[in-house]
């Protein structure tokens, strides 16, 4: 995902490019336990190096050391909540080559010609970061590039094996990635062809794994900005606590991006940042990591009208008629006229906050067995904001009925899981690699917090068609036999 600067009014960017993300390395707890020998393997030279080309200080109080989940930002001396604790100045323009900021407009000018309309910039910075590998130690981001996690130590979906992919074949993160493979594929077919019709002197031309392996560093790394993309070192080396208060924030006006503490730090401490709120999902798809309780889970489901529904295209075309505009959320999915994604529901006995209206809209439109009721759908749309079927219906058996429909998806759904958990929990691997023994666990943890989902929302359901069956009883109990 891209990492969002916000302005100095802290206004967050919360579009997403194809496939990009808008957060990085979660920890198991929000905090990153540190490697015994971090003071050991502090990176002395990278800061040095960094403010040399950028020309300008970045900060006087942190420095690169390794935890057990790869490189961080550690305090170098002691900081107080409200101290500005990093600076990046807004200095990366192409004119000279004094900046700190790695972009796509560092791509060749004929091949970033080329690739104008048909790669997005994720695929451009990822062609500059292969094209800078390339170079090795020619290249000037050179002890930036070699401080990068490596393939091996990367596991986002994309980069599962078939197997391993089976685990969550329940998930719509399984379909998410067939998605954005296909997307890097063909991407880097535009790619190739662009180096080879600017470049044909190039000796190594790119090659799919290496797009796809630089795709995944940029999505998880890079920053978005009022200007586009950008890779910034040293700033994406900070790790997120959701806990944390401290945003990266970005001043038009200072022509600067800066970060100030939230809390106090002591030398050797781990110092972090907050990103946003994001499910396993999320996590997963973009970073290859989970939380094992992660509060902010959601389900991605999908419901169509069945092709033997004899008022299929009635119902299609009504639908479609009265779809708003996709919505989109901050997180990998996003709910359009069939696809929706729900959050845990807290109380079986609330508003079913989590569930959302539009789905149970989609249901209702589902039970409609004659035209007419169809009709007043349609009607009822019109006299208030256009919205299809976002009220109760007034026949409450047939409200019943619709959520006796969705109720019954949702339970397929949480059948689906239980096999998938019940499967993976099954297939013993005493003997795995530890790849394989990280991907079980990031698996094990996507779908219990999906099925955690699924069931607080079967059990709102439950609850909401067994009130509704009783208000039906009881009406049909009063009415006179004739």
């Amino acid at each position: 995902m891209l990492l969002c600067i916000p302005t100095v009014k802290l206004f967050r960017v919360q579009q997403r490019h194809n496939f990009s993300s808008l957060a990085k390395r979660f920890s198991l707890t929000g905090k990153l336990p540190l490697d015994p020998q971090t003071q050991a393997s502090l990176d002395k030279d990278f800061l040095p190096w960094l403010e040399r080309i950028a020309g300008s200080k970045i900060t006087d109080t942190l420095t690169i050391g390794k935890s057990t989940y790869g490189r961080s930002l550690f305090a170098s001396k002691v900081i107080h909540a409200g101290d500005c604790i990093l600076k990046v100045p807004f200095n990366a323009c192409c004119s000279n080559r004094n900046f700190q900021q790695i972009t796509p407009d560092e791509l060749p000018p004929d091949i970033r010609v080329s690739l104008a309309d048909e790669v997005g910039n994720v695929g451009k910075l990822a062609a500059v970061l292969i094209s800078e590998k390339k170079m090795g130690q020619k290249s000037r981001w050179v002890p930036y590039i070699s401080r990068l996690p490596q393939p091996a130590e990367m596991h986002s979906t994309i980069f599962w094996g078939e197997d391993e992919f089976s685990m969550i074949r329940c998930s719509a993160v399984h379909k998410e990635t067939l998605k954005q493979k296909v997307q890097i594929e063909k991407e880097f077919s535009f790619v190739a062809q662009a180096y080879k019709q600017h470049c044909p002197m190039v000796t190594e031309p790119p090659d799919l794994e290496d797009f796809m392996y630089a795709y995944a560093l940029v999505g998880s790394r890079a920053w978005e900005t009022s200007k586009g993309i950008s890779l910034i070192p040293f700033a994406d080396f900070m790790n997120h606590d959701r806990l944390s208060a401290s945003i990266f924030i970005s001043d038009e006006e200072k022509q600067l991006s800066e970060v100030t503490a939230d809390r106090n730090y002591s030398p050797g401490d781990e110092v972090f940042i907050k990103y946003g709120e994001f499910s396993n999902a999320t996590l997963m798809l973009d970073f290859g990591f989970t939380l094992p309780y992660n509060i902010h889970d959601e389900v991605q489901i999908q419901m169509v009208v069945p092709n033997d529904d004899p008022l299929r295209n009635m119902k299609l075309g009504l639908l479609w008629t009265h779809h708003t505009r996709t919505v989109k959320d901050i997180n990998i999915f996003h709910s359009s006229c069939d696809s929706f994604t729900i959050k845990e529901v807290k109380s079986a006995i609330g508003k079913g906050r989590g569930i959302p209206q539009s789905l149970r809209a989609f249901a209702r439109v589902l039970s409609c067995t004659i035209p007419q009721e169809l009709n007043d759908l349609s009607k009822e749309a019109a006299q208030n904001d256009g919205r299809l079927a976002r009220l109760p219906l007034k026949d409450r058996s047939r409200e019943l009925e619709a959520h006796k429909i969705l109720l019954s998806h949702i339970n397929r759904l949480i059948e689906d899981h239980s096999a998938c958990i019940k499967d993976m929990e099954e297939s013993k691997c005493y003997f795995g690699s530890q790849r394989l023994v990280v991907r079980r666990q990031m698996a094990r943890d996507l779908l219990y917090g999906e099925l955690r989902v699924l069931r607080s929302a079967a059990e709102w359901l439950s609850h909401y068609c067994t009130a509704l069956f009783t208000e039906t009883s009881l009406y049909n109990s009063n009415i006179p036999m004739n």
